[in-house]
């Protein structure tokens, strides 16, 4: 039969970054995981979020991390763009949406936060996994419609280049575009620019 250590550190390496309350709901106690803390063979990456030492950390381990602490956090914008590979624009910061009214986090300077109105935060979101832990991500169309809907905090010439650069990757159709145009409610602004493209 395995040790309680050896347990614990099966789960997590199964789970990749692995919330506190993960653990707790397996039945393994919190002076467990500080022990194993202690000892280095577990490493904690957050408050409440652990991950084994040969854990290899991805450019995208950050998302991981959010998505573990906040599960409604949808990322967005700038953050992803850089996902998608569109554009130029390298965040400094981490970009998600919450649902309206959802729980709010202490203030963190690596994250961006956005807090959403149905239905501008349930469309358009993909999973995606890293690190073993799920990901929700607006896809790309619906980033760059949300890049002309919120241009007043990403800057219009973001929205633009987004816009350009997807077409040009072929990361979505000009369908796609304009599908998710009239639910941000800028397709008339985001209109003239997607037959510009297509013509």
């Amino acid at each position: 039969m395995k040790r309680r250590d050896d347990l614990i550190l099966d789960f997590v390496r199964r789970h990749g970054v692995t919330r506190a309350r993960e653990l707790t709901a397996e039945g393994f106690h919190s002076q467990e995981v500080t022990r194993l803390v202690a000892a280095q063979k577990l490493e904690r990456f957050g408050r409440g979020l652990y991950a084994v030492p040969q854990h290899e950390l991805t450019p995208w381990h950050d998302l991981a991390e959010i998505s573990k602490a906040m599960p409604l956090a949808v990322v967005n914008l700038i953050s992803a763009l850089a996902y998608h590979q569109i554009g130029t624009q390298l965040p400094y910061q981490t970009w998600v949406a919450l649902p309206a009214g959802a729980w709010k986090p202490k203030t963190n300077p690596r994250l961006r936060l956005t807090h959403l109105t149905e239905p501008y935060y349930s469309e358009g979101v993909e999973e995606h996994e890293v690190e073993g832990v799920r990901v929700k991500i607006y896809n790309a169309a619906k980033t760059v419609a949300d890049c002309f809907r919120m241009r007043s905090k990403v800057g219009y010439d973001v929205a633009v280049e987004a816009l350009r650069e997807g077409w040009r990757e072929r990361k979505f159709t000009a369908e796609e575009l304009m599908h998710y145009a009239k639910i941000d409610r800028v397709d008339k602004v985001m209109r003239p620019y997607i037959e510009a493209l297509i013509s």
